[in-house]
């Protein structure tokens, strides 16, 4: 089938809904991005801080598929902020991937506390761009004030802005940033599956009643329903899992689609609690870790 797109600002097309392999352990990566080829998916996202770049590109090298059909992301890690580092980074990251380019490449994290270091590695983000060695540039976990500093210190508005978004985390302050510039949201975690509540008031979204409601009444399920509304609102979506039951059933997305009160539905049951690590208590000396050479 033909995947929808989205354009970015560069003018690039990049599929409406990718493959990530977050927390994805490297010797089960190759397996796992084969599998998500084969089933269809012709984005994989990937970072140097997953430490499995190297079996993404293994799995891609030996899929058959002419280099211009998959759309290949990865992302810079904090450790490797700075103008040539970042530069530096890039080597690193295509030496693994045995690419020659990179379609998107994206800062990790803002680094609040030390914002020049963020604001070096953009710059050479947009190097890269200007070289023609990635074809669109991007951040993630970029919080609007975060894009306020960057866009008044740089030339090039971001593609993406990849960050947590599902059910239980709508971040709309966020999302509302992100359009006012153009920039495409990118949901990471997009079926809240890494934010299993852990006081025990909420469980998981695949368990929630109004989303297991909206899924019965198209015959699918809750994960399903849960990716049909991030792409009904823009959003690109990245869905993770090693196994391929489910690899298959979160790209088997387009053959329906949910009324404007289902997705309004879905967003009242934002409870405006993040999951992963609060973007503004990001540092080297917490988060600071070696990203080894290609």
């Amino acid at each position: 089938m033909t995947i929808p797109t989205i354009t970015l600002n560069t003018g690039v097309t990049m599929p409406a809904l990718g493959y990530g392999v977050f927390q994805t352990p490297p010797d089960q990566t190759r397996a796992a991005v084969a599998t998500a080829l084969g089933v269809g998916y012709r984005h994989i996202d990937t970072a140097a801080a997953y430490g499995n770049e190297r079996q993404v590109g293994e799995a891609l090298a030996t899929s058959g598929l002419a280099r211009e059909e998959v759309f290949v992301e990865t992302k810079v890690w904090i450790s490797d902020y700075g103008y040539d580092r970042t530069l530096h980074a890039f080597d690193k990251s295509a030496g693994k991937l045995g690419l020659a380019h990179i379609d998107l490449l994206i800062l990790h994290q803002a680094l609040p506390g030390e914002f020049d270091r963020t604001l070096d590695a953009y710059r050479a983000l947009e190097t890269l761009l200007t070289d023609g060695k990635v074809r669109a540039i991007g951040v993630s976990n970029f919080m609007p004030g975060h894009l306020d500093r960057l866009l008044a210190a740089t030339h090039l508005v971001p593609s993406i802005n990849q960050v947590e978004v599902h059910p239980y985390f709508r971040q709309p302050d966020v999302l509302t940033a992100d359009a006012e510039h153009g920039i495409v949201t990118q949901a990471w975690s997009p079926i809240g599956g890494i934010t299993f509540y852990r006081n025990g008031s909420r469980g998981s979204t695949l368990e929630d009643p109004t989303i297991g409601r909206i899924a019965a009444e198209h015959g699918r399920t809750p994960a399903q329903v849960m990716l049909r509304w991030h792409l009904q609102q823009g959003r690109q979506a990245i869905p993770k899992s090693v196994t391929p039951s489910r690899i298959a059933e979160n790209f088997d997305v387009f053959g329906f689609e949910l009324t404007a009160d289902e997705l309004a539905a879905i967003d009242a049951l934002d409870t405006g609690v993040r999951g992963g690590p609060d973007p503004e208590d990001i540092t080297l000396e917490t988060y600071g870790r070696d990203i080894p050479e290609a």
